[in-house]
């Protein structure tokens, strides 16, 4: 049974929060401020920390810098647990050398994601020290989704709403797989109209693969919402793939697949109806958001149009027409999914 210590000043947060962990399988320790935090985790010497960032003592900053310096609690797995959202506090978090930040209220789901893949990476860590150097031509990887828990091994990178992770053009130097969030790739036509060229989700890799070191990223790449990307520099994900044959060759399908994806996009722009662009464009973001058919998806009438390629008006009275059908539901920017076997029959 993992252990976990949960570090919380809060009476009811670190009561139900330890509770949850409990009914989960985890071996709890508490402590009700930084100090005490830190006796314990050099005491129990736990798995995984979990910890708040304002507290009497010391806050949850104090706490990360106190342990760190700390060869037997250094490489423990700290998670911070805050209601400060602001972009400079994560990002200092971040910089301090935390694994993750969860801002309260969270959903318990995503808390026992980030505890079950930091200890993942734990695992996985360890087992290549404990493994002799395999020689280049031997593989450690099975699959994608092994790749994927080496991926949470790097540093996570976080992104707001609009902002943009690479331009085209520029050198492309990192590889890219997203933990949380949604991430457009996009370019500009030769009238300046945005097309949205792919979308990334949740688990889906991204970005120039390529061994060229003068190589350059072909699109814009942006957050759509709030994201959360772990970052491979390119160097560093050769030698994953080189060491790694079975992988690189699922890796190059989902890459073809991606491909596909995007041609018959381009395909439905050039010769489909405008109603049936908009209907494929609704589904396709329903799909790749996650989302299920009967819940509204957030996103805004110009990236519908940048995907599907026409203007944005065309774009807006054809959604109104969908509405008067019973097809969708529109409140201010969510689009509710009504009918989508109908969608995928427009013509």
């Amino acid at each position: 049974m993992k252990k976990v210590l949960l570090i919380e000043d809060d009476v009811t947060v670190r009561e139900n929060t330890a509770e949850l962990l409990e009914l989960s399988d985890y071996e709890v320790v508490t402590a009700s401020n930084g100090k005490a935090g830190i006796d314990k985790a050099r005491q129990y010497k736990p798995d995984i920390i979990i910890c708040d960032i304002m507290m009497p003592e010391v806050d949850g900053y104090g706490v990360l810098e106190n342990l760190s310096k700390d060869p037997e609690t250094a490489n423990i797995p700290f998670i911070f647990l805050s209601a400060k959202t602001e972009h400079k506090d994560i990002r200092k978090g971040m910089d301090l050398g935390a694994d993750d930040y969860l801002t309260k209220p969270f959903e318990e789901e995503d808390l026992l994601s980030a505890i079950e893949s930091r200890l993942a990476k734990m695992a996985i860590l360890n087992s290549f020290k404990r493994k002799e150097a395999p020689k280049k031509t031997e593989g450690n990887l099975n699959n994608l989704q092994e790749l994927r828990d080496v991926f949470s091994g790097y540093k996570l990178q976080e992104y707001k709403k609009g902002e943009m992770i690479y331009e085209r053009g520029k050198q492309s130097n990192f590889f890219y797989l997203v933990r949380r969030g949604v991430v457009k790739a996009h370019r500009m036509d030769r009238q300046g109209k945005e097309l949205i060229t792919q979308l990334y989700k949740q688990d889906d890799f991204f970005g120039n693969p390529g061994s060229d070191p003068q190589s350059s990223y072909e699109d814009y790449a942006t957050a759509m919402e709030n994201t959360q990307l772990y970052a491979v520099s390119r160097e560093e994900f050769q030698k994953i793939l080189s060491n790694n044959p079975k992988v690189t060759l699922q890796l190059v399908e989902v890459l073809n697949n991606n491909l596909s994806e995007l041609k018959q996009q381009l395909m439905d722009m050039a010769y489909g109806s405008v109603r049936k662009k908009a209907a494929n464009t609704i589904l396709l973001f329903a799909e790749r958001i996650e989302k299920h058919p009967l819940k509204s998806i957030r996103i805004s009438r110009a990236d519908l149009a940048g995907v599907a390629g026409m203007a944005p008006e065309s774009l807006i009275r054809t959604l109104s027409e969908f509405k008067k059908e019973g097809l969708i539901e529109i409140e201010g920017r969510n689009i509710k999914l009504i009918d989508s076997e109908a969608l995928k029959n427009v013509r």
